[in-house]
């Protein structure tokens, strides 16, 4: 990438380390980022909110993110939705577009002052609906590259029929919701179903490739709440993960080049 080029390799290798360090010190909380993943109609929103709100009465300071939300993106995405005009490909790229905007300018900046981020959604629903949309899991995965894991996932998990039941109570889906770009059935909630069925197919699957921790969705609101919060207390503890030294190595790289011009 362009920042990559600009800066040399040793400085590359002074901020990896600067970011081992900043996120293994033991002496300041850590920044935790935790993602609540799941189909429309699962109630991740509504547990996210849940969980914000005891974290915070425990004295945590606590930022969300969610999903489709950048300043620099979501216009756009808007736009192209209101005319129906995304492809599976340029679907996925924009969407991957706000991801990483949120990424450099919400997440990162937040877990770096060792505060907890709570995605509302993450890269998993990108990869869960784009697969659905037909697209390649591989070629999907290099757009989020370098990838950022969070240090738990949840995912909150409904049969087809749960989520199609609890979302067309409400509301009709619209198109792209529906996945009528895919399906070419007129019926928008028919088309859900059938579309639904393959999103929850492909976060089946990441749910064990990717280690998500899984909640039972269909079980009452309150007894979900409490799960996580013990699920938060056993996990709050794990090290950092190597695994983001490149995309924290990455974000310090951009700061620099920014602030040198």
């Amino acid at each position: 990438m362009r920042v990559r080029m600009a800066l040399s390799a040793a400085t590359l290798r002074q901020l990896r380390q600067r970011a081992r360090d900043h996120f293994g010190d033991k002496t300041r909380p850590r920044g935790l980022l935790i993602a609540f993943e799941g189909p429309d109609g699962s109630g991740k929103t509504t547990q996210r909110k849940l969980f914000k709100t005891w974290l915070q009465t425990e004295g945590y300071s606590v930022v969300t993110t969610k999903w489709n939300s950048s300043d620099l993106i979501k216009p756009i995405i808007k736009s192209r939705k209101t005319v129906q005009a995304l492809s599976p490909e340029e679907f996925s790229l924009l969407h991957a577009a706000d991801f990483r905007h949120r990424v450099e300018h919400t997440v990162l900046p937040a877990l770096w002052a060792g505060k907890i981020v709570i995605a509302d959604r993450f890269l998993f629903t990108g990869l869960a609906r784009d697969v659905a949309r037909g697209l390649d899991l591989d070629w999907v995965l290099k757009l989020y590259q370098p990838l950022l894991w969070p240090d738990l996932v949840f995912y909150f998990a409904v049969t087809p029929d749960t989520s199609s039941r609890r979302v067309t109570a409400t509301r009709t889906p619209n198109f792209y919701e529906s996945g009528r770009d895919v399906t070419a059935l007129e019926d928008p909630v028919e088309s859900y179903y059938r579309f639904i069925k393959r999103v929850i197919k492909e976060y089946e699957s990441l749910a064990i490739v990717f280690n998500m921790i899984t909640i039972d969705a269909e079980k009452p609101i309150g007894d979900q709440h409490h799960q996580l919060r013990e699920l938060f207390r056993s996990g709050q503890a794990r090290p950092w993960s190597e695994w983001n030294a490149d995309a924290v190595t990455e974000w310090l790289a951009l700061r620099a080049d920014e602030a040198a011009r």
